[in-house]
């Protein structure tokens, strides 16, 4: 079933995402457009090229591009599919036509985007089948440490990867960390608080230190236990112990957050947590190249 989805169905027909591809546009020509002025508007065709392997991502996004600039797009490549390129080569990912002032307008940002998304989603795909060749069966999701004014195109990415996005934003889930418990004075109290505000229809999930914060903190009601800074023995220990001693008394999900790379994944992962985090599928990855060049 997953594989017939189609994530741009999650964009709605209108909205703010379209406006966010406007702002791209006017950031890149606030005044004059010098280049596209030498140009002219004849029509000419151009193909999009993925000059490295990788997931291709981002693809509704591009597509706004061209659509708010009067281009047509054809895309030869499917959106999730690997591309496979062979070293010192390319290939062709779609074949872009329209005014040619315009091509050049939005190549850079259309090519920003694919590259970004695309590593996003190369390096989702790649851990979490890491993850699954390890015996992993729970969740691998990323975090809320995106880049500002373009978090929706990087949760988009992770989702075509194959990963949890975990909470969108602040209003999406209810995330208690040390500094919440500090300010408020416990986590009973924090738990308590939130819990008044958000209602029966938002999640409450709370940072632990310790066995006994995450006893606190179920009890208190919260839907999802963080183990933070523990040892891997020390968090494997943790996790069985809560488990054993809440089964059947409270329904709740364990969760650990960060240190989850591809070099340590076979040794880090364990079944007794229900999700791992990790911003290293989003925050600092690498791009896939692509370039855009005018058929002549």
């Amino acid at each position: 079933m997953a594989s017939s989805l189609k994530y741009k169905n999650l964009l709605p027909t209108s909205g703010e995402w379209k406006n966010d591809i406007r702002r791209y546009l006017s950031e890149d020509v606030p005044a004059f457009d010098v280049g596209g002025f030498v140009v002219g508007d004849e029509v000419k065709s151009a193909t999009v090229n993925a000059k490295q392997s990788g997931v291709l991502a981002g693809v509704p996004f591009a597509q706004e591009l061209a659509d708010q600039t009067g281009l047509t797009i054809e895309w030869l490549i499917e959106e999730g599919a690997f591309v496979d390129v062979p070293s010192g080569s390319k290939v062709p990912v779609a074949h872009v036509s329209g005014p040619a002032n315009n091509l050049l307008l939005v190549e850079r940002t259309l090519l920003n985007i694919l590259a970004r998304s695309s590593g996003i989603a190369t390096k989702s795909r790649r851990i979490i089948t890491l993850a699954r060749e390890a015996g992993f069966t729970g969740i691998i999701a990323g975090t809320r440490k995106t880049t500002p004014g373009f978090r929706r195109i990087e949760k988009y990415a992770m989702l075509v990867g194959g990963v949890d996005t975990h909470r969108y934003d602040l209003s999406s889930m209810v995330m208690l960390k040390d500094n919440h418990v500090w300010a408020t004075g416990s986590i009973t109290r924090a738990v308590h608080a939130a819990r008044s505000a958000c209602g029966f229809s938002t999640k409450i999930e709370v940072e632990c230190q310790s066995e006994a914060e995450a006893d606190e903190a179920i009890e208190a009601g919260a839907d999802v236990i963080m183990l933070d800074n523990f040892t891997n023995d020390g968090l494997v220990a943790a996790a069985k112990s809560i488990k054993s001693k809440w089964f059947g008394k409270k329904h709740f999900l364990l969760e650990c957050s960060g240190g989850l790379r591809e070099e340590n994944i076979r040794s880090y992962l364990t079944n007794a947590i229900d999700i791992y985090s990790t911003s290293s599928v989003h925050q600092g990855t690498g791009v896939v190249d692509f370039n855009m060049k005018i058929d002549h």
